[in-house]
């Protein structure tokens, strides 16, 4: 998968990383990139090619999916983060995160996956997270929909084979955007995390982990959960 000459599709352009996605698109020289939002008002980046998308919005799909036809690479970015627990959260907002990441994900898939196949296979980027890994006191809704994510990037990816179409999960710890503003965490630069997720495209890898959360959120899927949440463990 070349990025040059590519015609790539952004979810969630406005901001963040999918505004980086869009110029560092344009910069690589893809043909096209279309921006989409489902404020596309926001985006304000010259060059693209501006689309209102809703990724839970079946219906706003299905009108992206047509005003962009030629699609090659896909970008999975759109993502809300409701800060919710699960048993004590507000339980519409833990549907919300579900919906967005995972339906509203598997919704783009479903109707962007017979073009890539027209158009010679091509590749879909998600976006996920170290968070897909490993739960987080305060985020229970993000990590639950965020490792539903996960688990549809590895199952289209075994449907999306046959067709040659390249399905890349990238995961990442904490990046300095709009979203973990307000975290004092360590962040990582958007524009390098993007540099990063389009090398491994380009690369062919089926996951690409940015950082050092991430890699160690994936380690510690072999160990004992007793050990991953010590917090967790109640004396005899």
């Amino acid at each position: 998968m070349k990025i040059s000459g590519s015609v790539a599709l952004v979810t969630g352009a406005n901001r963040g990383l999918g505004r980086h996605f869009a110029l560092h698109l344009l910069e690589r020289s893809a043909s096209k990139v279309y921006a989409t939002a489902r404020t596309p008002e926001l985006i304000d980046i010259p060059g693209v090619e501006v689309l209102r998308l809703d990724v839970t919005d079946p219906s706003s799909v299905a009108a992206a999916a047509a005003a962009a036809a030629d699609v090659t690479l896909l970008i999975n970015n759109a993502g809300i983060a409701t800060h919710q627990n699960l048993v004590s959260g507000d339980l519409e907002k833990v549907r919300l995160e579900m919906d967005t990441h995972y339906f509203g994900t598997l919704n783009v898939v479903r109707a962007f996956a017979p073009l890539l196949a027209a158009n010679g296979g091509g590749a879909i980027l998600n976006v996920l997270s170290a968070l897909s890994w490993i739960s987080y006191d305060g985020a229970g809704a993000y990590s639950a929909a965020k490792a539903a994510e996960w688990s549809l990037t590895n199952g289209i990816r075994l449907e999306l084979a046959g067709q040659r179409t390249l399905v890349t999960g990238l995961h990442l710890g904490a990046a300095d955007t709009d979203m973990m503003a307000g975290f004092d965490v360590e962040k990582s630069d958007p524009a390098d995390v993007v540099r990063v997720a389009l090398d491994g495209i380009e690369a062919g890898k089926p996951e690409v982990l940015v950082d050092d959360a991430s890699a160690q959120a994936k380690a510690a899927l072999a160990a004992d959960p007793s050990v991953v949440y010590p917090q967790t463990v109640i004396a005899a």
